[in-house]
């Protein structure tokens, strides 16, 4: 896990995403996902990669900015499905 306490595969996912992040710059949970370049195309191919690496579909409710506005907001999501899917 990363210090920012998701696995590093998430953070890899993510960091393919944002073309504006320097390759070592600092990925923090309150990182600014579309201040670092995460658009709408960008969006659907990080939300299609995120589905295949974790197993998890997002629902409909679940599909808006705020979900995608930062990787804290991205992985609480994607922490609920997980949990969700496993009971």
């Amino acid at each position: 896990m990363t210090s920012a306490n998701w696995p590093d595969d998430f953070e890899k996912a993510v960091r393919q995403h944002l073309p504006l992040l320097g390759e070592g710059a600092p990925l923090t949970a309150e990182s600014s996902l579309p201040a670092l370049g995460l658009d709408s195309l960008a969006t659907v191919g990080l939300l299609v990669e995120v589905e295949e690496a974790f197993a998890v579909q997002f629902p409909d409710e679940d599909l808006h900015a705020e979900t995608f506005a930062t990787p804290a907001a991205l992985w609480a999501v994607v922490g609920r499905l997980r949990d969700g899917a496993e009971t």
